[in-house]
């Protein structure tokens, strides 16, 4: 019953929608910080070019130095679907900007094909409460044992990996 009950409380569907929506503020203050311009929000379209497939978009479009990225966020503690990892792929080639995927975790199989995509993978290891729910987030964690972390912002160490890669291109 004790552990029931702490599901029922890490699982309602108001905490869900928080964490995921915080997982997006996340990423775009992180990416603002590293002087990105987001170029579009929860979209399907960049320079000219439009996703007409299916109805997927992406959280993000940012750019700096003339690099544009496709930006996936998924603040869960499973894998993201696998069937939207390949079509948002195929979404971020058909309309000209380089995949990045911003997730808990990922397999290294995947990892594989994004790289050869010329994507990057952004591995957070933990699912990031909001700052206000540091409290539940501990508590979960604790009797649990999940993999959750209520931080006020990215670390800069994660945004370096990023920013590596980033560097990389250039």
């Amino acid at each position: 019953n004790r552990i029931a009950s702490i599901v029922d409380e890490y699982a309602n569907p108001n905490i869900s929608a928080s964490i995921g929506l915080h997982g997006e503020l996340m990423v775009l203050e992180a990416f603002a910080r590293s002087e990105f311009v987001m170029r579009g929000r929860e979209t399907r379209s960049y320079n000219g070019k439009t996703w007409r497939e299916t109805d997927h978009n992406l959280d993000f479009i940012f750019e700096r130095d003339s690099i544009a990225y496709g930006i996936e966020v998924k603040n869960t503690l499973g894998y993201m679907d696998k069937k939207e990892l390949d079509i948002k792929m195929r979404l971020c080639a058909h309309i000209g900007v380089r995949p990045v995927f911003v997730v808990r975790m990922m397999p290294k199989s995947w990892m594989f094909q994004l790289y050869n995509a010329g994507g990057f993978g952004l591995i957070f290891k933990y699912q990031l409460y909001p700052f206000s729910h540091k409290e539940l987030a501990a508590h979960v964690a604790k009797e649990l044992g999940l993999p959750l972390d209520s931080p006020r912002a990215i670390a800069q160490g994660t945004m370096a990996r990023f920013m590596r890669f980033h560097q990389s291109l250039l």
